[in-house]
């Protein structure tokens, strides 16, 4: 299949009102990586509004999964993202394994899933921004496993990021991504901040925690940004500084996440992007960093592998997805006969 040009204009649409930081880090990438860059956030971004918008959730999720099907055909639905991740996806050799485990993050998403400590966090982090990171190495050639493994530090970094600075907006929507143990440790009862969330001295404590967890894998991520090939290098050092500095307006309001959201200038995006310019002169004469060779976080392995080894295309990793569908299909099942009148029920 042809990546066509009309398909990454429109997707470039999609992604220019989706996804700013994503759209501004994107400029600097080679013509022959950021167009199917572009495919591919344009397809995972159709993905989560599909899940997002419709209330069947498991209906919302099966069905693309059954798009993911056709793109594997070949075949894939008559849009501008499907057939352009559909040409990536044959152009590239994309193991299966890794657009399937951000479905399953979608799944738990939709099914309000909880996570009780850090690492189980990650497990989340690595689903809808690792498997991205994975698939991003996909498209620069790129399958060397230690690379591929700061690639996916660089997901959960930047995921953690979007996660400190969204308490507020997360809670009010009744979504919790802090872990639940911190809550407990804190005496904060779950539905009482949810119904009513308020910047503590503790909540701030924990959105910190995040942050700080953020900066020590954005910093880790790096030597694997070296270890790219030198074009894609100031694309992917623009996106881990845009990120970081997130987090760092975060930091400015005191980690209070719910009375504000933190986001950045355009002048300081573009500040940013001249600093992965300059960053990327460093790495060509610098050394190559120990850091590389530090092993995967554990959550993030199963993606690391199923990039470095070349899974075939047709292997699909379905436990995880078939089992948060079952859940999704018993929700909405018991939404639905919530609904009903009690008449109804019976019958």
């Amino acid at each position: 299949m042809t990546l066509r040009d009309a398909d990454i204009e429109a997707c470039a649409e999609a992604i220019r009102h989706g996804s700013l930081s994503f759209h501004a880090a994107s400029k600097l990438l080679p013509a022959k990586v950021r167009n199917p860059a572009l495919a591919l956030y344009a397809f995972c971004r159709l993905a989560d509004d599909a899940v997002d918008l419709q209330a069947q959730k498991a209906a919302a999720v099966l069905s693309l999964q059954e798009r993911l099907d056709l793109v594997y055909r070949g075949q894939p639905r008559d849009t501008a993202p499907d057939r352009a991740f559909a040409a990536v996806v044959e152009d590239f050799d994309m193991p299966r394994a890794l657009p399937e485990a951000l479905l399953e993050g979608l799944a738990w998403d939709a099914m309000g899933r909880r996570y009780a400590t850090l690492p189980e966090l990650y497990g989340y982090c690595a689903r809808v921004a690792s498997a991205v990171g994975a698939m991003m190495c996909v498209l620069m050639r790129v399958r060397d496993a230690d690379a591929l493994a700061r690639a996916c530090d660089l997901g959960v970094a930047m995921q953690l990021t979007n996660i400190s600075r969204d308490v507020g907006e997360d809670a009010l929507e009744r979504r919790l991504y802090l872990p639940t143990d911190w809550l407990d440790e804190a005496g904060i009862d779950v539905d009482t901040f949810l119904a009513n969330p308020k910047p503590t001295r503790a909540i701030r404590k924990m959105t910190k925690q995040l942050v700080m967890e953020a900066n020590r894998l954005y910093i880790r991520s790096e030597a694997g940004i070296a270890a790219l090939p030198i074009s894609c290098r100031p694309g992917i050092f623009a996106a881990r500084h845009i990120y970081a500095g997130i987090g760092r307006e975060v930091q400015q309001v005191g980690y209070d996440s719910i009375s504000t959201r933190a986001h950045t200038s355009k002048a300081q995006k573009i500040g940013w992007l001249m600093l992965a310019a300059t960053r990327t002169a460093t790495t060509a004469v610098m050394p190559r960093s120990a850091v590389l060779y530090a092993r995967p976080i554990d959550e993030v392995a199963f993606l690391v592998d199923a990039a470095a080894t070349r899974e075939p295309r047709r292997w699909t990793r379905q436990d995880g997805l078939i089992d948060a569908l079952g859940r999704l299909a018993e929700m909405d099942r018991e939404r639905r006969e919530a609904l009903m009148t009690p008449q109804a029920r019976s019958n």
